[in-house]
């Protein structure tokens, strides 16, 4: 069956944007399609129905398709857990942790299940969109590579090379990867595209033209920015910011290093009486929040001493005497503790360290990585929610019994005697759009009525609708073989 990959001229060029905005133009079509990404490097992760996880980005381009989220669309995941090494996820598993030097030598293997999962999408579907990583141009990781021009050449896939004009350049980014390219990979390239062009696209019909004189490539359009993007999931936590300002209830989240599954936050971005504040390092927590949310971190320990090291337990502290609230997700409830143990090393060095103490609770990082989608009836509101856990070891102590949920009749998280402290294991609940609306009325914020869900698959048409009126998609459906 027919398939097409883009890749990109760079890191956040907006490839994810491009193949989720094709995948849907190609479903309205009466095509089925399916996303492929080889590897993904991504601490934002998504939970499979089939028990494992992927890129966020590869999980709304399934929504973009109709699909649920399978590991065969994403089956290489890298998640830095520091700044040298990440743990290693095949078809959704973890197989290792290495560091970045050692994953030249571990690639090589890992081609072999990326055609394996690349071929049951491709048997299963009339067509298959394929998302490339990073940009062809780093030919210092040709040797091997899954991501790229490796998986091109490997499973005969032709590609259409993408730019971003936004951050100027795009002509030498376009020419200049041909230029650096061996002439086999340089045949894969059967066009181009130029994003985020901001104006009148008319204006650059010059330098388009320049590019495929001086490349031989075929054009397929130039791209304006898409205004209500941010509406969609976030693929980077700096994309994620205040929407609207002047919101009634102020919402602040501390920037992790190792931030994880912060589409958690996307949804209440978008609500009218939030203002929502992502705290950057160095910059204190406002002392005007009526909430802290601690979001999920792919390295519990080592993001608690991040916190401590931007001096957020003093702003914590400060905010609890004055009567805020505390929301701890995942590896955010796990800091509220007492005390986070790894004495088999599974989140780096083998060790403990003490936690912020605002819950009476103890983690103990141990066993396999729970996975699962899941339902659930938040305990305070006794309102049903849908969502996922992502996450190792347990956590125990007086605090549990008031958990924050019950899952399928397991008791989730802990609340403080009070309520203003809270911690929980699900991601995905401020997606639901009743739970939303109640949680932040008790924090005396207005409900806007916010759909969150229609309001992405709405986004995606209109996503679909933009690349229509600008790209020539038919030709690139025709360039898939």
């Amino acid at each position: 069956m027919p398939a097409l990959m883009l890749q990109g001229t760079g890191s956040n060029v907006g490839k994810s944007l491009l193949v989720a905005g094709l995948c849907r133009a190609a479903r309205r079509r009466g095509l089925s399609v399916a996303p492929f990404k080889p590897q993904n490097m991504s601490n934002n992760a998504a939970v499979t129905a089939d028990g494992g996880e992927i890129g966020r980005a590869q999980a709304l381009q399934a929504l973009a398709c109709g699909l649920p989220p399978h590991t065969d669309m994403n089956p290489v995941l890298l998640k830095p857990e520091s700044e040298v090494g990440s743990q290693v996820v095949v078809q959704g598993r973890r197989i290792a942790t290495v560091k970045a030097r050692d994953y030249a030598a571990l690639k090589p293997t890992l081609m072999a299940p990326v055609l394996e999962s690349f071929a049951r999408l491709r048997a299963a579907h009339d067509l298959v969109l394929v998302e490339g990583a990073g940009s062809p141009a780093e030919i210092n990781l040709r040797a091997g590579d899954i991501a790229n021009m490796g998986f091109a050449c490997a499973a005969d896939v032709p590609v259409v090379l993408a730019g971003d004009i936004d951050r100027g350049g795009v002509i030498a980014q376009i020419v200049g990867t041909q230029a650096v390219l061996s002439p086999g990979d340089a045949a894969m390239i059967r066009g181009f595209l130029v994003n985020r062009f901001r104006g009148d696209p008319r204006l650059f019909d010059d330098g388009y033209a320049e590019i495929a004189q001086r490349t031989g490539w075929p054009g397929f359009g130039v791209v304006p920015w898409f205004d209500r993007a941010h509406l969609l999931p976030a693929e980077d936590a700096l994309d994620i910011g205040t929407v609207r300002s002047g919101g009634r209830v102020k919402v602040a989240v501390p920037i992790f290093s190792r931030i994880a599954n912060f589409d958690d936050l996307d949804p209440l971005a978008q609500e009218e009486d939030v203002d929502l504040v992502m705290v950057p390092a160095g910059q204190p927590l406002p002392g005007d929040a009526a909430l802290v949310i601690l979001p999920g971190s792919k390295s519990t320990r080592a993001d608690l001493a991040f916190l401590r090291a931007q001096g957020w337990d003093v702003d914590l502290a400060a905010h609890v005497r004055r009567g805020g609230h505390v929301l701890g997700i995942c590896g955010g409830y796990q800091m509220l503790g007492h005390v986070v143990r790894d004495p088999d090393g599974l989140e780096g060095p083998a060790g403990e360290m003490p936690g912020l103490g605002l819950l009476d609770v103890e983690t103990r990082m141990q066993g396999d990585k729970h996975l699962r989608l899941v339902k659930a009836v938040h305990r305070p509101s006794a309102l049903a929610v849908e969502g996922y856990e992502i996450h190792l070891g347990v956590t125990q102590g007086p605090d549990c019994a008031r958990p924050f949920a019950l899952i399928e009749g397991r008791a989730d998280g802990a609340v403080s005697p009070d309520g203003r402290i809270a911690g929980s294991y699900l991601h995905g609940l401020f997606a639901q759009d009743g739970f939303r609306a109640a949680f932040l009325e008790a924090l005396g914020a207005r409900s806007s009525g916010l759909a969150y869900g229609a309001g992405v698959e709405a986004t995606l048409d209109a996503l679909a609708d933009h690349l229509e009126a600008h790209v020539d998609v038919a030709g690139l459906l025709a360039l898939a073989r």
